[in-house]
């Protein structure tokens, strides 16, 4: 008990699973230490195995903590390692500290896809992991096949971008080689998606970034309901998005495939009038007509804006102004409501009785 008193404890370390204790003695103590070195030794061992079996006895008792590698053997481990070496992803800045990635065999990670069809580039846009989605996109360099991939619903990464409104991954797709001509199941490409939810930075970045014959062809394009881009931001109402898109070189007199529509009769169906104005103002030809025959003038009967009527009178041709004629009501009203044929079947009977007319 004398020398416990005049021993400073200095520390422990744990190496190979054995506890080394190491000890201080005080000036005072040197030679009562020096005097009973084999006791003080024997005694000291002694605290030492009842040191290491508390010790043992406190891990059992306590809940692990850790992540569980310590218990995998040595195979399940360098297994998982393989694993993650084929999934990681090398930061750019290992390439700036001049270290470089060792060659490796196809990237795995490109050829993983959801139950969705969804790519790992996908899933990164979705969740707007915009750093993620960066280092993928300069990972997968230029392959066509991977940043055009489309999920089931047709979408590729830039179809992705474009609806959650992440335009710095936009731009980046395009300037790795993204096809903007690429349809969803709806048949839209990114930029009849940008046109109808009326995002004119996204339109810029579409075409600031788009090559010029892909440019005009999306454009022309229509959609599965026959609908260009210009006749989603004409629909939605966007004049800014119409205008720019008229500067750009849209077709301002293009027809819906269905009935033939322009935008102009979609204009005067929406009672806009400050649409008509644009779209007269950049060549809308007032006098085309629906595959029914109808001109946009023709489109106002029956409506309550006036101002738009009488703006569109002064422009139509005096044709084109009345509605299609109709049969005259009176001789309508005078006519036999039957025709002959139907007149000689006058013995129809149905549960025994003649039927009257």
């Amino acid at each position: 008990m004398a020398c416990e008193r005049v021993v400073d404890l200095a520390c422990t370390e744990q190496q190979t699973g054995i506890y080394r204790l190491y000890v201080t003695p005080t000036k005072e103590a040197s030679a009562m230490i020096n005097s009973n070195n084999l006791d003080y030794h024997m005694d000291l061992t002694m605290d030492n195995r009842d040191l290491k079996k508390d010790r043992q006895l406190s891990l059992i008792q306590d809940d692990r903590q850790d992540s569980g590698l310590d218990s995998m053997k040595e195979e399940e481990y360098d297994q998982l390692v393989r694993e993650l070496e084929d999934i990681r992803l090398q930061p750019q800045e290992a390439q700036r500290c001049g270290y470089s990635a060792p060659s490796q065999p196809p990237q795995l990670w490109k050829q993983q896809v959801t139950e969705d069809g969804d790519t790992f580039l996908h899933l990164a846009i979705i969740h707007e992991e915009k750093a993620l989605s960066s280092e993928v996109i300069r990972q997968a360099g230029r392959d066509p096949a991977f940043l055009n991939f489309q999920n089931n619903l047709n979408q590729t990464p830039l179809h992705l971008a474009v609806i959650t409104d992440q335009l710095e991954i936009a731009a980046t797709l395009l300037k790795a080689g993204c096809d903007p001509q690429i349809r969803d199941f709806r048949g839209n490409t990114p930029l009849h998606i940008a046109c109808e939810h009326g995002s004119l930075r996204g339109i810029s970045v579409l075409t600031q970034y788009c090559q010029q014959n892909h440019l005009y062809s999306i454009l022309q394009s229509a959609n599965y309901n026959g609908h260009t881009c210009l006749h989603l931001a004409s629909i939605q109402g966007y004049l800014a998005i119409v205008e720019r898109l008229l500067s750009l070189g849209a077709d301002v007199n293009a027809q819906e495939p269905c009935n033939g529509r322009t935008a102009l009769h979609l204009a005067v169906d929406l009672q806009n009038s400050g649409l008509v104005s644009l779209l007269v103002k950049h060549g809308a030809d007032v006098n085309k007509l629906t595959y029914q025959g109808y001109s946009p003038y023709q489109l106002t009967w029956g409506r309550e804006n006036s101002v738009i009527q009488e703006q569109l009178k002064q422009l139509t041709t005096a044709d084109l102004q009345m509605l299609p004629e109709s049969e005259d009501e009176e001789s309508y009203e005078s006519e036999s409501e039957f025709t002959e044929d139907e007149l000689l079947y006058d013995d129809c009977v149905f549960g025994g009785r003649h039927l009257a007319f």
